[in-house]
């Protein structure tokens, strides 16, 4: 297997595994604080024996080490993770999913603020496409069952959030932040502990939440690890796939139908993304399969 197929296989796992993430939120019998609670323990505790065991304790002096760039980064890591069970609480899974694929969109703008970096033609069709996206979203929130705009908004702030995380590690970039990502879950279970009921939970969903732990756990070692092999904009239209598989999981397994808006907007926000990654993935490979000129004289 080459390292690029390798790469392939081990981003697509993770996004498979990330699939069910929603559902386990619908399935599970018990308040939000309490399921994102047992979301940041398990899959928290599960990274933390991995970073331990491969790492030791100097992966979490490595992380003390990048000051506030990583600070932040953990914040807002933890912050994303209850967000998400919060926002799946409060309106549907297609809404949730489909805000959350314009991470990419909130990453450009924030690369733009902070790392001055320039926003591309490119870039720039892919928001319009996004935003018009997100509005057709919006717009059906009201008429649709279980759409609501205040989960859409705390999908958005997830969406915003996450994409800031990226942009801060992205001046960290000579060290792995992999042992922040349990920092960050365990913490964010202990902020939101005093407004959940863990045990009452526990007691008639532990096979679920251990599950959904589990699901967590592999999902982002995976994903932290594929990428390091493939082309960004490859990672992106895997990434794609979550967004298209976790509202029709939902769909089949408890029958949240996404409604006309979501779908509509959805598959403008999918369409767009799909187009532009694509776009980057041929431009970069154009670059690389261009023959070099020759540096030396001819033999």
């Amino acid at each position: 297997m080459t390292t690029h197929l390798k790469g392939l296989v081990i981003t697509a796992l993770g996004v498979l595994f990330v699939v069910p993430d929603s559902l386990f939120v619908r399935l599970i019998d018990g308040d939000a604080a309490s399921i994102a609670f047992w979301r940041g323990v398990t899959a928290g505790s599960v990274i933390l024996m991995g970073v331990l065991a491969t790492r030791g304790p100097r992966g979490f002096s490595s992380v003390a080490r990048t000051g506030w760039p990583g600070a932040i980064y953990t914040v807002l890591i933890a912050s994303t993770a209850p967000g998400f069970v919060f926002a799946v609480s409060l309106t549907s899974v297609a809404n949730v999913v489909f805000i959350l694929a314009s991470m990419p969109v909130f990453a450009a703008i924030f690369s733009r603020i902070f790392l001055r970096e320039p926003i591309s033609r490119r870039m720039v069709l892919t928001m319009m496409g996004v935003f018009a996206g997100l509005a057709l979203i919006a717009w059906g929130s009201g008429e649709t069952k279980g759409a609501h705009w205040s989960g859409d908004l705390v999908a958005l702030g997830v969406s915003a959030s996450f994409a800031a995380a990226m942009t801060a590690a992205r001046q960290l970039r000579s060290v792995s932040m992999i042992p922040a990502i349990p920092i960050a879950f365990l913490g964010a279970s202990l902020a939101i502990w005093p407004m959940a009921q863990p045990m009452a939970v526990w007691s008639g969903n532990w096979p679920l939440l251990l599950g959904h732990g589990a699901f967590i756990s592999v999902s982002t070692c995976l994903l932290t690890l594929g990428p390091r092999y493939i082309a960004s904009a490859e990672v992106a239209l895997l990434i794609l796939l979550e967004s298209v598989l976790a509202p029709l999981l939902v769909w089949a397994v408890v029958g949240e139908d996404p409604g006309v808006w979501a779908i509509i907007g959805g598959a403008v926000v999918i369409g767009a993304l799909f187009v532009s990654n694509l776009w980057a993935l041929l431009a970069h490979r154009r670059l690389r399969n261009r023959p070099h000129p020759r540096t030396g004289p001819p033999t």
